[in-house]
């Protein structure tokens, strides 16, 4: 009999050669039969094994990387946001927007122009001297909170949030930010059912590095966590790995969630 390691191996058979092969089509149609095909499964089976691998189903991530390589485009090319749209397949342009407004959290427009401001929030994070967690006044829900790891050494920050879908899109329903490898504590979270991910900002990085958030370190909880109303601590320990194929892009963009930070890091040292 095969061991749990071969069988799970077998059971994800060339789900890495597909996901390689929808990097390398991804201006082309790939409608869910042809995924299916590629990868030798029924469809059907097909879209529980890919969802066990990446968190999304198929066609989900497909429109990730899609949007993905939008983010990519309004950087690196002076496309208009309309033809950019049409590149990653959306004909209109009402829907591009609006699509790409809710998943990366602005529009495309101010997107395109944000390199400045994360270059000045990457360095107003760098001159802080004390990092200030977040304290709410009451504490009437539950404290999630843990340990930080990284598969390599860096120096910079590390961004959490916990989400309702298993991708880092739109603005997280909870998060806070943590020097290099403090413990970390996301604080008030009501009960509900969350994705908790995370990724990295080294101070070496480029506001285009941080805006296209390729290869920074990054974790994402494979199980949701579920946190029921009687739930007054949860312990969730962090490491974070060299990007991978199969992780989801990450779509919200970090500037905003620097922001949030900076902004609530000034308010408590008013008090």
């Amino acid at each position: 009999m095969k061991d749990g390691v071969e069988a799970l191996t077998d059971k994800y058979a060339g789900m890495d050669e597909l996901i390689a092969y929808i990097h390398q089509h991804l201006y082309d149609p790939l409608p869910l039969a042809q995924l299916a095909a590629y990868a030798g499964y029924s469809p059907y089976h097909f879209i529980r094994i890919f969802k066990e691998k990446t968190g999304l189903s198929p066609l989900y991530y497909v429109s990730s990387l899609r949007l993905q390589k939008a983010k990519d485009l309004l950087l690196r090319t002076n496309l208009s946001i309309r033809d950019i749209g049409l590149e990653i397949g959306q004909q209109s342009l009402g829907t591009f927007t609006t699509r790409f407004t809710s998943r990366v959290g602005a529009t495309p427009s101010d997107f395109r122009n944000s390199t400045l401001q994360a270059d000045n929030y990457l360095r107003a994070l760098q001159k802080l001297h004390h990092w200030h967690s977040d304290q709410p006044v009451q504490h009437q829900h539950t404290c999630i909170h843990g340990t930080i790891q990284t598969e390599i050494p860096f120096q910079g920050f590390i961004l959490l949030g916990l989400f309702a879908k298993p991708i880092p899109e739109g603005m997280p329903l909870y998060g806070t930010l943590v020097a290099s490898h403090q413990d970390y504590c996301i604080q008030d979270v009501k009960p509900g059912i969350y994705y908790l991910m995370a990724t990295s900002v080294s101070w070496d990085m480029q506001a285009l590095d941080v805006l296209l958030p390729y290869t920074t370190l990054r974790t994402r909880s494979k199980e949701p966590l579920i946190i029921h109303s009687h739930t007054t601590t949860l312990h969730q320990q962090v490491t974070l790995h060299v990007s991978r194929p199969d992780d989801p892009p990450i779509l919200i963009s970090l500037p905003l969630l620097m922001n949030n930070f900076l902004n609530r890091t000034a308010r408590l040292s008013q008090r």
